[in-house]
């Protein structure tokens, strides 16, 4: 029986029960007027016996209209915990996706978010319309045709339209890419969101034979989405070795965050080859200071190898701690086996391997009380110049350059311009100039990140046009979205040229205006085809 049967057979049996005690006061009433009583005036009697009827009456009507209320209230408040709660909706063939959407969920779960868990065959257009969030796993069967459980879904809504203005989400899209129409139906679903009005959270992430680089990028969004990204990776990069070689700080005394360039070399030996818009995971560590006070309080040796090789330091360093310290001498083997790794951290590359090395842009990031956030803070503060540095290259394929030569506009703001730099770079070593760059940061004296290297290919004609928005070099703040905004006719006629639309930064704020601003001077259904196109892309976080 389901919540809702339960509660009316509930309604049913009360409301009943005060029918039959208003049946059988009356009932009493109806017969006390037959009992002969000397000391009883029938006349008085009558009237209070109609009074209390009456008072009864009135009490029914009252506690009906109360229980209706209280009806009203607990469905309002099951839709608003329905319409909170992220969706996690699957479409599975093998079982893989559904592994993937139990592991969302059980990410969420353990972030403090609301959530649940649904397989496609379940989906309707009452559920769709009441949910905010939702993230989908999709896997595609064959040449790109759902999983038998999703051909309902399919049938009865692919082909429909259903306005979802409300609805923000996130496809991850599971595939082989031998079949010729890869990630078909993960596609199909995304392009169908999407027309119906729906904004995704970030971009389609499509995965090819369970590709754990895609699937730790999923994770991280997951985690982002929650407001939490301290979760162990589901499956641990396998890092190289790098070394940090340089660290500057771009922007001193900027009223925002510390943003400091960092240069690392691959390992001896490597010849580690990337494209420009891939990504750089890097595995962070805790500040020697932070291990050293760890081990105090565990009455550890740090010296102590481990099988492995690895010295208990090392090991605390690259693990997560528990709140509680174990007192000392019971921090032994047994308790550093139910550490988890330190979730890895991931940043846009800024660099080509024509320059020779791999540049960062790392905004520094600071807790509430003062210290510094884990992957940030690791790199900008705690890793010395010369410390290695553990890091992995995740192919972002969907970030990549378009395959045929094109105009090229790239949006972006804050640390974006790391990834928008190396996309630049790549252009300019093919010999394509038709480029255009909108960048949107706060000061343009302190935060105009690599702006000689910007002017220079301006004056040398690499890079067409650069518009800039500083947000607090006025009284009144402008950011990138409006610039995109004064700029329409423009814009109209470099997409009518064929250009091609990039968009790396903020999710929180620039990714959504500025798409807001496209479709406004584009129109929806352009915006929309450039995107299944593959002409718009976007790399936020």
């Amino acid at each position: 029986m389901s919540r809702n049967q339960r509660w009316f057979s509930r309604g049913v049996i009360g409301n009943a029960a005060v029918l039959l005690v208003l049946v059988v006061i009356a009932g009493v009433f109806a017969n006390w007027q037959r009992v002969p009583l000397a000391w009883i005036d029938p006349a008085p009697t009558r009237l209070a016996g109609a009074v209390t009827v009456i008072v009864v009456f009135v009490m029914f009507c009252l506690a009906l209209r109360m229980r209706r209320r209280a009806r009203a209230a607990r469905l309002q408040v099951a839709e608003v915990a329905v319409a909170d709660a992220v969706l996690v909706a699957y479409a599975s063939q093998t079982g893989t996706a559904e592994d993937l959407a139990r592991r969302t969920l059980r990410t969420l779960a353990d972030a403090g978010c609301a959530a649940r868990l649904v397989a496609f065959d379940a989906i309707d257009e009452a559920l769709l319309r009441a949910t905010r969030r939702a993230l989908f796993v999709v896997s595609t069967y064959g040449e790109g045709d759902p999983p038998d459980m999703a051909a309902g879904f399919a049938r009865r809504l692919l082909a429909h339209k259903l306005a979802l203005p409300q609805l923000r989400y996130g496809v991850l899209a599971l595939g082989d890419s031998e079949y010729v129409n890869f990630c078909g139906f993960g596609r199909s679903v995304d392009t169908w969101l999407r027309q119906q009005g729906a904004q995704a959270l970030f971009d389609r992430i499509d995965v090819d034979n369970a590709d754990p680089g895609a699937l730790r990028h999923w994770q991280h969004q997951i985690g982002v989405l929650a407001g939490r990204t301290d979760e162990p990776d589901w499956t641990a990069p396998r890092y190289s070795r790098w070394q940090l070689t340089g660290r500057r700080e771009l922007n001193p005394g900027s009223v925002g965050g510390a943003c400091f360039l960092l240069s690392l070399q691959a390992p001896h030996g490597e010849s580690p080859n990337w494209s420009a818009g891939d990504v750089a995971e890097i595995g962070p560590r805790h500040a020697p200071e932070a291990v050293a006070a760890q081990l105090r309080r565990c009455g550890i040796d740090g010296n102590r190898l481990l099988d492995g090789g690895e010295s208990v330091a090392e090991f605390l360093a690259r693990h997560q701690w528990p709140e509680t310290t174990p007192a000392a001498g019971e921090a032994g083997d047994e308790w550093l086996s139910t550490l988890k790794p330190l979730p890895h951290r991931e940043y846009s590359i800024a660099s080509i391997p024509q320059d020779g090395r791999l540049d960062l842009l790392v905004r520094q990031w600071r807790r509430d009380d003062g210290s510094h956030g884990l992957g940030s803070g690791w790199l900008t503060a705690h890793a010395a110049v010369g410390t290695t540095i553990d890091l992995r290259l995740r192919r972002n394929s969907q970030f990549h350059l378009p395959p045929q030569p094109c105009p090229l506009i790239l949006i972006g703001n804050g640390t974006g311009i790391a990834g928008l730099r190396a996309l630049l770079k790549a252009r300019i070593a093919q010999g394509q100039r038709r480029n255009w760059l909108l960048f949107g940061e706060r000061q343009r004296s302190r935060d105009f990140f690599f702006a000689e290297e910007i002017e220079e290919w301006q004056r040398s004609g690499v890079l067409e046009r650069v518009d800039l928005a500083f947000s607090r070099d006025q009284a009144e703040r402008i950011y990138v979205q409006q610039r995109v905004r004064e700029a329409a006719d423009v814009l109209r006629e470099w997409v009518a040229a064929g250009a091609c639309i990039y968009v790396c930064g903020s999710l929180q704020g620039m990714a959504p205006a500025v798409d807001t601003e496209l479709r406004a001077a584009l129109g929806v259904d352009t915006v929309d085809t450039l995107a299944e196109q593959g002409r718009y892309r976007r790399d936020v976080y």
